[in-house]
C-alpha cells in the first residue's frame, strides 16, 4: 500500500479506538481523574496500536503481528485482572473490548476497512446497550427463549439439510418447501406473540392476525382458534383477528392478481373489495366489543407457539399437497374449475398466479376472476372446517356465516358484472 492508504487505514484504526473508548469513558465520566482504568485515550491508543503492528507485519511478516497480539493480550488481561480485584468485580467486558479494539485496528490496516468500521459500530452499540440488554434478559421467560431456539433450529439447522426436491413417485412432496412453510407458521405465531407482549392482548391479537395474514390466513385461523376464549371480550377480539385476517387475505389475492394482469381489476376488484368490506365491518364491530379483553384475559398468547400444533399443520399441508398432486396425476386435467377448487383447499396463491398469467390469452379476464374466486371459496371452506372442528358453535358459526355471506355477495356481484 502507498503512504496515503496507510494514513487512511491508521486513521480508521484510531477512529475505531476512539469510538469504543468514548463508550467506555462515558461509563466512568464521573470518576476522579487518574482513577479511570481504561477510557477514551486508552482505547484510542489500543486501536492505533493494533493498526501500527498490522502495518509492521506488512514489512516483517505476519508472525510479528501474532507475537504483538499475544504480548498485548497478556498485558491487557493482567491489567484487567488487577483492576477487577481492586474493584471487587468480575466483568470480562472491558478485557474483551480491549482485545477486540486491537484486532479491529489491525483489520482496518489490513484493508478490510468497511468490515472493521461496521464491527466497531456494532461493538460500541452492544456496549452502550448494556442496561437494555440486561433488562431484556431479566424479562425474558424460559418459554420465550426455548421457542426462539426451536425456531432457529427449524430454520438454521433442519431447513438447509432437507432435500429441495420431490421424493415421491408422483412429484408431490418437497421436504424443503413443506418444512419452510411449517417453520413460517411457527414464525408467524411467534410474531403474533410479540405483538401481544408489546401492544397488549387486545391490540396485539388484531395486529398480529393482520400481519400474519399477509402470509397465511389459514395459519391465523388455526392458531387463533386454539386460544382460550371463555370470556366474551376475549372471544370478541379473537373473532375480530380471524375475520380481519380473512379480509387481508382477499386483498392480498387481489393485489397479486392485478400485479400480474392489471386488467383483472375490472372483473376481480369489485367482488373482492365487497367481500373484504363485509369481513372488515364484522371485524370492526367485534373489536369494539372487546374493550374488556385486557382485564379479563385468561391467557391469550401465553406461549410463543405450540410446537405440536405447528407440526400438525405441517402434516396437514403435506397431506393436502399429496392428494392434490395424486388427483392431477391419476385423472389428468379434468377442467380448470375443479383444478382451482382442489388447489384452493391448500393455497390460493399458486392458482392465482397461474390464472393471472394466462388471463386475456388462454382464458378471458372474466373466467380468470371466477377461477380465482373458486380457489378463494374452497380456501375459506378449509378455514371454516378448522373453526367447526373446535366444536364451539357459538364461536365458530358467526365467523363461518360472515365469511359465507361475504363470499356470496362477491359471487352475486361477479355474476351481475358478467
Amino acid at each position: 500500500m502507498d503512504s496515503i492508504q496507510l494514513f487512511e487505514r491508521l486513521g480508521l484504526a484510531l477512529a475505531i479506538g476512539l469510538l469504543i473508548g468514548v463508550e467506555r469513558g462515558w461509563r466512568e465520566r464521573e470518576a476522579k481523574p487518574g482513577s479511570r482504568a481504561a477510557g477514551i485515550r486508552t482505547f484510542a491508543l489500543v486501536g492505533l496500536l493494533g493498526g501500527v503492528w498490522a502495518a509492521l507485519a506488512g514489512f516483517a511478516g505476519p508472525i510479528v503481528l501474532g507475537f504483538a497480539a499475544l504480548a498485548f493480550a497478556g498485558g491487557f488481561i493482567l491489567f484487567e485482572w488487577k483492576e477487577a480485584r481492586a474493584s471487587d468485580t468480575s466483568s470480562a467486558t472491558g478485557m474483551v473490548a480491549g482485545l477486540l479494539t486491537f484486532a479491529l485496528g489491525a483489520l482496518a490496516v489490513f484493508g478490510a476497512m468497511a468490515q472493521a468500521a461496521a464491527a466497531a459500530v456494532a461493538t460500541a452499540l452492544l456496549l452502550a446497550e448494556r442496561s437494555s440488554l440486561h433488562g431484556f434478559v431479566e424479562r425474558l421467560k424460559w418459554s420465550e427463549l426455548r421457542a426462539a431456539l426451536i425456531l432457529l433450529a427449524m430454520t438454521v439447522i433442519l431447513l438447509p439439510i432437507l432435500p429441495d426436491r420431490t421424493i415421491d413417485p408422483w412429484g408431490a412432496l418437497n421436504p424443503h418447501e413443506l418444512w419452510a412453510m411449517t417453520a413460517a407458521i411457527a414464525a408467524l405465531s411467534y410474531a403474533g406473540y410479540i405483538c401481544v407482549q408489546m401492544l397488549g392482548e387486545r391490540r396485539g391479537l388484531l395486529v398480529g392476525a393482520v400481519t400474519a395474514a399477509l402470509v397465511s390466513s389459514t395459519a391465523v385461523t388455526l392458531s387463533y382458534s386454539s386460544l382460550p376464549r371463555s370470556h366474551s371480550a376475549t372471544r370478541a377480539v379473537i373473532s375480530a383477528g380471524i375475520v380481519a385476517a380473512w379480509a387481508v387475505s382477499l386483498l392480498r389475492i387481489l393485489a397479486v392478481a392485478v400485479f400480474v394482469a392489471p386488467p383483472l381489476w375490472l372483473s376481480l376488484g369489485p367482488p373482492v373489495l365487497l367481500a373484504a368490506f363485509v369481513m372488515a365491518a364484522f371485524a370492526a364491530v367485534r373489536y369494539l366489543r372487546s374493550s374488556g379483553a385486557e382485564a379479563s384475559s385468561e391467557g391469550g398468547l401465553r406461549e410463543p407457539f405450540d410446537l405440536a400444533l405447528v407440526l400438525r399443520f405441517g402434516l396437514l399441508l403435506a397431506a393436502v399437497v399429496f392428494v392434490y398432486k395424486l388427483v392431477i396425476t391419476q385423472f389428468g386435467n379434468i377442467g380448470l374449475f375443479p383444478l382451482a377448487a382442489v388447489s384452493g383447499t391448500a393455497d390460493v396463491d399458486p392458482i392465482t398466479l397461474a390464472v393471472a398469467r394466462t388471463a386475456g390469452t388462454a382464458i378471458s379476464f372474466t373466467e380468470a376472476a371466477r377461477l380465482i374466486l373458486v380457489a378463494a371459496t374452497t380456501n375459506f371452506l378449509t378455514r371454516a372446517a378448522i373453526l367447526l372442528h373446535t366444536r364451539d358453535m357459538g364461536f365458530a358459526l358467526p365467523l363461518v356465516a360472515t365469511g359465507a355471506a361475504a363470499l356470496a355477495a362477491a359471487w352475486l356481484l361477479t355474476l351481475a358484472l358478467a
